[in-house]
């Protein structure tokens, strides 16, 4: 098919006031996330070469000067983080990770404080850079609206304006290969028109007058006129751009488990600090002695090993669904896939490949067969650059028929094809050429029957005669049966299909599949509707889908997951995990591995919580000595941290995708 012509618009033009917005939270987040990535960078450089230097036996004075600095470029970010949130009158968890840290310095221990400064410095850059780039996948999706149009004037001329000039009630002309300039109807031609950006559907529509087209969408070989509908800010790609950016910016951020509860603890580990120092002195205790009891309950009590709790489980789990085929893109995320209760999946490109195939031939004649039916669509179709003359051409290869060269071949947009073909005259023709005379109604039935069924028919004609029909569907992946099922006993609810396509094609593929909810002719607003009423009714829904239809309904939902190999760039960057290797069965295998991760945090926050419990009772109605202290926190902090990396092991995924 012929590229656009047409230049690529500017954000600008094409919906002015989102862009500007994306754009200056695209530059902010590019400023903030660059330097972060740095300083993390930084900072983890520098607690392997002190790390390395202390293994080796180099002298003290060089790896401390090696872990300080880790603390000043990684820490400084945080510390000013916190510092700003107390002068609005909070306390957060990483004002009390780099006291905690400076503590742990002031007894020695500067080797874990380090690593707490790493932890927290590389967790604040991935997540700026994640954000910025999906703000910047949201920018680039207004680039697929053309920036220009041609308009119909006055004076019965064409001319080019500018898209974002169109008003109303303008004519526009859409030539063959040409993106749709803006929302409309069409009033003169006739072409098939690929809007899989839109709604998903793996083939070229047909569009002829009074038919409705997309900006952004892609024309084919016919040319057409079209009245504009909407201007260009009100176009359904404006309205997906839009959709997904105020998703990003009105959804709640998620956080883990330690952090719902860190004001609380926070404020409590300081005033129980303060009041452990001031209460002995006005007791007469000496001040040496209220401050070390002071220093030890808070070496104790600091939530470190609750940290580590948390984190080593998830980034392990993390770790092992990326060897297995699976980018889950934060802690956060992993520990919301978990918590699903129900999966949606797309249809194109997701349950299916998005790649037409021939599914069945009807003879319509006895003196024919199915190969010489086959044979002469597939020379007829042979210079079609249409996907579904691809998908009958392929289909004839595979029988091994000789495919015979065509002469005379013509396309009739919306229509079909002609050719001559061993001195016939052969016709691949869609089924509204049919007449529904007496000697075509066996191919009308047939093709209404393929079209019950979900599946596009083509009609074959020979010398002016139908002589057969075929039904043309899109390939299911192999795989799409058993993880439809693995995700129905993983969540035990009913998977759910939300497809942009017709509802004939997407109830035959539900069937085949084993899905029952269907719900099918959804535009990206309506795919965003339809998540919200399932979660309204108390699931927390996983979505798992493909193409920039998708992306809005991903970004809403509890969690998104996109198929990455072909997969939309404004997807990718949307959804909160990625299958890279198209494989639908890792869409459970990664639930389960999250909701073992989770008991493992659970787990561990048990353990950590009874040592510091522990520790600090026996600080607060005792005296603990300060070496038993500092090896009561630092003995849970490795186990916690060593049962956090059991789920390293392939035998975690293996254990997880056949739970």
């Amino acid at each position: 098919m012929a590229s656009s012509t047409a230049t690529p618009a500017r954000p600008d033009l094409a919906r002015p006031d989102l862009a500007r917005s994306i754009d200056a939270s695209a530059r902010r987040g590019k400023m903030f996330a660059l330097p972060e990535m740095r300083w993390a960078a930084a900072a983890l450089a520098l607690f392997l070469l002190g790390t390395i230097t202390r293994l080796l036996g180099g002298p003290s004075w060089l790896w401390w000067a090696l872990y300080l600095a880790c603390y000043a470029t990684g820490g400084w970010e945080p510390a000013w983080a916190g510092l700003r949130a107390l002068r609005a009158k909070t306390l957060d968890v990483d004002l009390l990770m780099v006291v905690a840290a400076i503590g742990a310095a002031t007894i020695g221990q500067v080797t874990d404080g380090a690593l707490l400064i790493v932890i927290f410095a590389a967790s604040g850059a991935l997540e700026a850079l994640a954000t910025a780039r999906t703000e910047d996948s949201i920018r680039g999706l207004l680039d697929i609206a053309p920036e220009t149009a041609t308009v119909l004037a006055a004076d019965d001329d064409f001319r080019t304006i500018r898209a974002r000039d169109l008003e109303i009630g303008d004519t526009i002309l859409i030539r063959p290969g040409e993106r749709v300039a803006a929302d409309g109807t069409v009033t003169a031609g006739a072409s098939e028109v690929d809007q899989a950006t839109i709604t998903g559907e793996p083939l070229p529509a047909d569009k002829t007058v009074g038919d409705e087209v997309f900006a952004g969408t892609i024309n084919g070989t016919g040319s057409l006129r079209v009245r504009v509908g909407r201007r260009a800010e009100d176009s359904v790609v404006a309205r997906i751009a839009a959709l997904v950016a105020q998703a990003a910016q009105t959804k709640a951020r998620t956080q883990l488990f330690i952090e719902k509860i860190e004001q609380r603890y926070s404020i409590g580990m300081v005033a129980a600090t303060l009041a452990l120092f001031v209460i002995p002195l006005l007791y007469g205790d000496t001040l040496d002695d209220s401050l070390l009891r002071a220093m030890t309950f808070m070496i104790v009590a600091s939530p470190c090993a609750v940290v580590l709790a948390t984190m080593p489980p998830l980034l392990a789990a993390i770790a092992n669904a990326g060897r297995h085929g699976v980018l889950v893109k934060s802690a956060v995320v992993m520990e919301r896939l978990g918590a699903t209760t129900l999966v949606a999946f797309d249809k194109t490109g997701t349950l299916t490949k998005g790649a037409p195939e021939l599914a069945h031939i009807h003879v319509l004649a006895d003196t024919d067969r199915d190969d010489e039916i086959l044979r002469l669509a597939a020379a007829a179709e042979y210079p079609s650059e249409h996907p579904l003359a691809a998908a009958i051409v392929r289909a004839a290869h595979a029988r091994g028929l000789e495919i015979t060269v065509a002469e005379d071949f013509s396309a009739q947009p919306g229509r079909g094809v002609v050719a001559r073909v061993d001195g016939h005259r052969v016709r691949v023709e869609s089924p509204v050429t049919l007449r529904h005379a007496d000697d075509e109604t066996a191919a009308a039935t047939a093709a209404e029957a393929f079209e019950q069924r979900g599946q596009t028919a083509v009609v074959v004609w020979r010398d002016d005669r139908a002589i057969g029909v075929l039904g043309i569907t899109d390939q299911i992946r192999p795989e799409a049966v058993e993880a439809v099922a693995e995700a129905r006993r993983l969540t035990g609810a009913d998977p759910v299909l939300l497809t942009g396509d017709n509802h004939a094609a997407a109830t035959g593929l539900a069937a085949r599949v084993g899905i029952e909810e269907v719900r099918a002719g959804l535009l990206p607003e309506d795919k965003v509707a339809a998540v919200r009423d399932l979660e309204t009714g108390g699931a927390r829904v996983t979505v798992v889908g493909d193409g920039i239809n998708d992306a809005p309904a991903l970004a809403v939902a509890h969690t998104g997951i996109a198929m990455g190999r072909a997969g939309a760039d404004l997807t990718l960057r949307s959804a909160d995990a990625v299958v890279v290797r198209d494989d639908l069965t890792t869409v459970p295998a990664v639930i389960a591995l999250s909701r073992r991760a989770r008991r493992v945090v659970l787990a561990n926050l048990v353990i950590a919580g009874a040592f510091i419990t522990g520790l600090a009772t026996w600080d607060l109605v005792g005296h603990l000595p300060l070496p038993l202290g500092v090896a009561g926190h630092e003995g849970s902090t490795i186990i916690v941290g060593l049962n956090g990396l059991r789920l390293l092991r392939n035998s975690a995924w293996h254990r997880s995708h056949s739970t």
